[in-house]
């Protein structure tokens, strides 16, 4: 089946995800600039949950396009996708309403943990439905940031729990850094194979 139908509902579903983060940032009750101060965790977190949305985004987007077709258990996998990135409102809201606590920033990393997790089933299902030897499959290589974004969050995650939710949000934003540098592979090679065939677009 196409893929256009997908890559729209998922655009839909993470546009209203931020949407609904932005709605959880409440106006401050003051006029001075410590009222607004106070707010500062809950601005952070917003800050660190819209660059993650888009960075999945991106990736999302980049995906679909070395892709052709899709099938019904890759929309399922989408949608498992979709499931973790929609409760980042939540735990976000969490972590920022309790300044970085323990067990929300705990929940906050097995939240992002999740994510990469339901990323890399889709990734792989496109990869196998695509063939080992297609522009995916060649676009995503070893893909070392996707396998070493798990391993931080589980840091993040350990030493959250351990008592120190600071250094774990240290990692979760380090894993956001990671994936902020510009990763040009779709882009060279959908390049390379739209030249060789004559594509315009």
């Amino acid at each position: 089946m196409e893929k256009n139908r997908l890559e729209a509902f998922s655009d839909g579903v993470m546009a209203v995800i931020i949407t609904i983060m932005v709605l959880e940032l409440k106006v401050p009750h003051g006029e001075d600039l410590p009222a607004l101060a106070q707010l500062w965790p809950i601005a952070m977190s917003y800050v660190l949950s819209f660059i993650y949305i888009g960075i999945y985004w991106n990736n999302h987007h980049h995906l679909l396009q070395a892709s052709h077709r899709v099938t019904g258990a890759i929309l399922w996998w989408n949608l498992h996708l979709l499931f973790w990135l929609s409760l980042l409102p939540f735990s976000t809201g969490w972590m920022g309403e309790n300044h970085f606590a323990r067990w929300p920033t705990v929940l906050y990393g097995v939240n992002l943990l999740a994510c990469a997790c339901a990323w890399f089933i889709l990734e792989t299902g496109l990869v196998r439905h695509h063939g080992p030897g297609s522009l995916l499959a060649q676009a995503i290589g070893r893909d070392t940031k996707g396998k070493a974004s798990p391993l931080l969050y589980l840091l993040g995650i350990a030493a959250a729990w351990a008592g120190y939710p600071r250094i774990g949000l240290a990692f979760f934003a380090g894993v956001a850094l990671l994936w902020l540098v510009p990763d040009r592979r779709v882009e060279r090679l959908i390049a390379a194979r739209d030249k060789g065939s004559g594509d315009v677009r």
